[in-house]
Parts: C-alpha cells; structure tokens; sequence
C-alpha cells in the first residue's frame, strides 16, 4: 500500500454522514500512538471538526501547526490535509503529520538560553525585554513599574579580585535582591553591574520606593569573599508604568536614566519627565556649542576687579559668553555644565585662554605699551584632568607674545581637592611661566588647610555668598574676617566676590581685603568697552 512507503504518519479519512472512518493508517501512524480507530483516535477527536471543514471546502490541501499532550510532555506536529484535485466530491482526504516536537524543544532551548543570563540564571536584558512585551499593555501600564539596580564599586573588586570574585560577588547580590522581592516581581540581570525588577503595583508608586528600601537594606551587611568583607551600595532608579506611552523597552531606559540622579542624590529616584526634557535640552546646547566653538560664535566680557585701596582696575576677570544661532544669549549657568559633561570644555578652555591672550595684546597696543591689568581666566577641574593646562598656556602666550605675569589663572577648591597632587604639580608649572594663581569661591568647598599651605596660590577669592548681605550679618562677617586673617597669615591677598555698594567696599578694605569685583564697579563687558573702563577709571583714579 502506497502510505506504508512513507516514513511519517499517515491516514486516509473519510467522512460517512456525520461519522469518520480511517480507511487506511500506515505504521508510524499507529506508533505515534494516534490509533487505527476513528472513533477512538485523538486526531479525530481534537482535529474532527477542522477536518469536517476542509472535506466540505471546495480546496484541495491545507496545512497547520497542531500541538498534542499535556503542557510538560506535549508533541508538535505539522499537520497536511490534501485530496485529489479531479475528485473532491468523495468525502475523502490524505492526512499527514511530520513530528517537529525535537525541533521545536531545540529552538525553544536555545531562545530560552539567549533570554538567559549564564552567571545567575535570571532573565537578561533580552529576556527582561520579552517579559515587559508580555505582562505590559495599555490597559494594566499603571499596574506596574520598572526598577533599575546599579552597584557601586563593582568595577574595583573586579579589578582588584578579579573576575571569579566579582562572578561570586554578583550571584551573591542577586540572590540577596531576589530575597527582598515578592512572590510576583521579576528579577533580570540587564548587563554588567545593573540589574532589573518588573514590579507589581498594588498600591501605586509606594508599593516600588518600600521595594527599594528593602533591597537596600538587603545589601547593608557586607559580603564575604575570601578574606575580605565588601559591603555594596547602589543606585537605584524606578520607571512607572503610567508614566510611559510608548514602548515598554522605553521603561528600562526611563529607569537608567534615574539612576544617574540616585547616583547624584543617594536615594532612590523616581523617572521624572521633566528631567527628560531637561537631559533632552542639553543635547541640544551640547549639539549647538560644539557649532559654535568649531565656527568662532563665542566670546569673552571682562568684569573689572578692583583695588579697594586705590580704587585703580587691578584685572578682569573673562567669561564666557554665548548667542545662539537663534539670537538666544545662554546663561554660563547653562553651558558651562554640558561643556563639563561632555567634554566640550577643553577646546571651550582653550579658546578663552588664546582668546585672553590675543586681549591683553590688544590692550598693550592700545596703550602702547603694558597696560598696566591681567586677565584672569577660570580653569575647569575637567580641563586640569584632560588638557596639558601649562602647554596650552604657554601656546596661548608664545602665539601673541604676551608674559606669562600678564595672566591671573583661577582655579576651584572643588578642581584642587579632586586630585590634589596632579594638582600642585601643574600649579608649580604655572607658576614657572609666570602667571598669578587664585583659588575661588574660597570658603564654599573643603580644603585642606596644612594642604593649602603648600600649594602655590597668589590670590583667595571670597566667595560672594560670604560678601553679599555680609554688613546684615554678624556670622557673614565673622567668616570674611576669619578668611581674611588666614589668607594674611599665608602671605597672600584676597579678592571679595560680589560688592555691590561703596558702604561694603570700604568695609571689607578695613578688613583688610586687597582687590573687589562686583556690580559696584560694572557687569562683565565686551573687549573694547573694558579697555575704556580702565582707561577712564584708571586715569580719574590717578588724577584724585
């Protein structure tokens, strides 16, 4: 018989009234275990209908996946109705069945092992992602929130231990976080160091930040490995659902994204939309000042500090000032943080420190000849750690020919208390080249007073929070005075931040204060107006 030649199951089924019979069944059909009886055969008992349909349809094949068997040991089956194409009027059709189960159990292991993380067993970001498609959808989204768990110092023990330690050290942590999650929250391994959690929410954005403290103080007691004790914090940032209208991958994102200000914050920070927005308006100013440092869009206004003896301009101090291609003037507030961020601060440092240089040339020709002020220029603690700072000063002299004891270089106690040693270093070099060294807004960061002793600052700028308002306030003028002592009993001279009035000027001068900056004496002006401002207050200073 022709079907006893094919080597897979087969059957021909007829269909008597409202009755089927097998009018042949070949042996991988009976060993298949799917009977030589209609009656008693699961392919007619749970294929009957669907086969009734086609017999009664004028086509002439079909095909269609079919599975059979409980969920743990179920078959799969690609099964083939076909009849003769000159005869379809019989009640008759071929059935055939190719067993695709080994196939299929491969394809769902290896889909199952890709979704899989190999060090911790729980889902990965691919995994992670398929179980968000398949829980999240438009009409539960407020139902759930997505938690995103970054571990500090991971980076060190790997490092330091190496890599079978931070495997141990990463399976330990996710064991202790899964400990502190609920029967029905999801645990996933995004990558590296971060972990994942889609939580259920029963009672709102409450049910994910108890979450959060629970797994905190899961990983408050240190973690043994070998002979070290190693306790692990981390960041943790929280998506909610009802906050993403998009693609649930996008809650993953929302919730990276949170981390970054946990990171900041130190507790768990909730994706808010409006720091989006803000993060997103960013990469447009970081996008634009690229623009306009590679086309020559920037430029430098001068703020006059002052001798508060005298009264003479003693220097300015540049800033950096930016109009947009939209005529929009940008706050250094603004620009001068993305240009930290990204990294747009050192060719940013090196066009106002060429730019200060070209400055003081200018006003020496004006003069005809030294013009009697220095210009002052901040320097970043990004730019002190990426830039050769004492190269790119020396370039910036060479190239217009000015003396290094023409330039007053102000740094951060921020920028010196990073890398304090780097530091000293490239402030001895400095000071090789000539050039007057400040440390501003004095008095808002911590020094290292025995530190401060050493390194070679000229000038202590007083932070205008201390100054402004400092005659109203007795504690305002305690710490002034406490600074102006200590920068006397280090030998060097000191700048107050922010004089607004002569009542003030000549106050801190009793002090003992040398050079103001203020409003009191002008705003920040462009290069030829600040060359008449010390031409005219200079001139009328010398005339008293």
């Amino acid at each position: 018989m022709v079907l006893d030649l094919l080597p897979i199951p087969a059957a021909i089924v007829a269909l008597s009234g409202d009755a089927f019979h097998f009018e042949a069944v070949n042996k991988p059909f009976r060993m298949a275990g799917l009977g030589h009886v209609a009656a008693e055969s699961p392919v007619i008992r749970l294929l009957g209908e669907r086969i009734r349909r086609f017999v009664e349809s004028p086509d002439t094949h079909q095909e269609f996946a079919w599975q059979f068997g409980s969920e743990v040991d179920s078959r799969h089956f690609r099964v083939m109705l076909a009849r003769r194409t000159f005869n379809r009027d019989t009640g008759k059709c071929m059935l055939t069945l190719v067993d695709q189960t080994s196939e299929l159990r491969t394809e769902q292991s290896l889909r199952r092992e890709m979704a899989t993380d190999s060090l911790t067993g729980l889902p990965n970001r691919t995994g992670f992602s398929d179980e968000l498609e398949d829980t999240i959808n438009h009409d539960n989204r407020s139902a759930h929130a997505v938690m995103v768990i970054d571990l500090a110092r991971f980076g060190r023990v790997n490092a330091c231990m190496g890599g079978l330690a931070g495997d141990e050290l990463l399976i330990s942590v996710a064991r202790r976080i899964k400990g502190a999650l609920r029967g029905r929250d999801i645990l996933a391994r995004l990558g590296g160091d971060e972990f994942g959690v889609l939580l259920t929410l029963d009672d709102g954005p409450d049910d994910a930040l108890h979450v959060a403290k629970r797994i905190e103080a899961a990983l408050t007691n240190p973690f043994r490995l070998s002979d070290f004790e190693i306790r692990v914090e981390c960041s943790v940032g929280i998506a909610m659902g009802s906050d993403n209208d998009g693609d649930p991958e996008d809650l993953i994102r929302n919730a990276q994204f949170a981390v970054k200000r946990s990171k900041k914050t130190g507790r768990p920070e909730v994706y808010q939309t409006h720091a989006f927005d803000i993060a997103r308006e960013q990469f447009s100013i970081e996008t634009e000042l690229r623009r306009a440092i590679e086309n020559g869009q920037m430029s430098l206004y001068y703020q006059p500090i002052c001798d508060l003896n005298s009264g003479k301009v003693s220097s300015f101090e540049a800033l950096a000032r930016w109009t947009n291609e939209d005529g929009v003037c940008l706050s250094p507030n603004d620009f001068i943080p993305v240009a930290e961020e990204s990294g747009l601060i050192v060719p940013l440092g090196r066009w106002a420190m060429d730019e200060a240089a070209r400055t003081i040339a200018a006003w020496d020709r004006g003069a005809g000849g030294d013009c009697g002020v220095k210009v002052a220029v901040n320097l970043s603690a990004i730019q002190l750690h990426r830039d050769n700072i004492p190269d790119m000063v020396r370039s910036a002299l060479d190239a217009h020919r000015v003396n290094g004891n023409r330039l007053t270089l102000e740094l951060t106690e921020s920028a010196i208390v990073t890398d304090p040693d780097r530091v000293a270093r490239v402030m001895n070099a400095l000071k090789d080249l000539g050039a007057t060294l400040a440390m501003d807004d004095f008095g808002t960061g911590y020094s290292n007073l025995a530190f401060l002793q050493r390194l070679p600052i000229d000038i202590l700028k007083i932070d205008r929070s201390f100054v402004s308002g400092m005659l109203a306030d007795r504690d305002k003028i305690a710490i002034v005075r406490a600074i102006l002592s200590l920068a006397q009993a280090l030998g060097m001279r000191t700048t107050a931040e922010g004089i607004e009035t002569n009542e003030l000027a000549q106050t801190l001068a009793a002090l003992g204060c040398t050079y103001g900056q203020g409003f009191l004496y002008s705003r920040a002006l462009a290069r030829d107006d600040a060359y008449e401002l010390l031409i005219e207050r200079n001139t009328s200073s010398s005339a008293i």
